[in-house]
């Protein structure tokens, strides 16, 4: 009887396939490749605050922005496997989103002491607002006699023409009856005066408001204590000094009651004035 042979080393290893290095090779690849298309993405964070309070608002949510500083973050969808990113710490320096519906909902309340002044002013000044001499504007709390520089003033003088002496006059009859503070403030454009008279813009733009002032409280129909004249310069332009019509447009004198009070109100429906943005 023969003895029995003694198995190799190797019989009873197991193999491993051929296949599963390239196999291993490409899905190492492919891991490379998504972490460098995830590395060279960025998340825009302003967009993506844009679009959850857009969603908020779809939604019906009413808590879109967290007005303080520090506040939690409004979270749309919860899931398990999505996480929303974290605000940035510099939420103040951030654009805010605006509720447009909300603002849309609350009219805005002109106070009745400025439709009234405004309305007397309208109905007295018609035709010099027709002939656009003057404007008659309002906003919440003040209503603005604008005097073109070319109805009012010679071109690089403060006196006042004498026919606009009269219209003045019937801007203080008006005045007479209401309260309220008033400023008189001049305005020029940026072109720098050549003149022996007057040193700089500042100069002319505070003696035409200086003139206007004389004539309000000429007759005491006016506190004196009430008004104040104001010389702007080009320092408050309507529009961009680029072209002569702009220009002209800055050249001017306004005449602000704040917080005016009338006696004996007239109505004031479809008033012809502009309001202020």
């Amino acid at each position: 009887m023969q003895p029995a042979r003694p198995l190799k080393k190797n019989a009873h290893k197991k193999r491993t396939p051929d296949w599963i290095v390239t196999f291993a090779d490409l899905a190492v690849l492919l891991l490379t490749f998504f972490i460098l298309l995830l590395s060279f993405a960025e998340m825009d964070a302003e967009k993506y605050r844009a679009m959850a309070n857009s969603m908020a608002l779809a939604f019906g949510s009413s808590n879109v922005l967290a007005e303080d500083i520090g506040g939690s973050p409004l979270t749309l969808i919860e899931a398990d496997t999505v996480s929303l990113p974290e605000p940035s710490e510099t939420w103040q320096d951030q654009p805010e989103f605006i509720d447009e519906r909300a603002e849309r909902a609350e009219a805005r309340q002109i106070p009745g002491g400025v439709l009234d002044l405004a309305g007397r002013l309208i109905q007295e000044l018609e035709a010099e607002v027709a002939s656009d001499a003057l404007l008659v504007n309002y906003d919440e709390d003040q209503v603005i006699i604008r005097f073109s520089e070319e109805a009012t003033f010679r071109s690089g003088d403060a006196a006042i023409k004498p026919e606009m002496i009269p219209i003045i006059e019937r801007v203080v009859q008006v005045l007479s009856a209401c309260t309220g503070d008033v400023v008189v403030s001049g305005h020029t454009d940026d072109v720098p005066i050549a003149s022996g008279r007057y040193r700089s813009n500042w100069d002319l733009s505070a003696a035409r408001a200086v003139s206007v002032v004389h004539e309000l409280v000429l007759n005491r129909q006016i506190p004196a204590d009430q008004v104040v004249a104001a010389g702007r310069a080009e320092t408050r332009p309507l529009a961009t000094n680029d072209t002569p019509e702009n220009r002209a447009a800055n050249r001017r004198v306004e005449i602000s009651i704040r917080n005016p009070d009338c006696d004996e109100a007239v109505p004031t429906r479809d008033l012809p004035v502009e309001i202020l943005p």
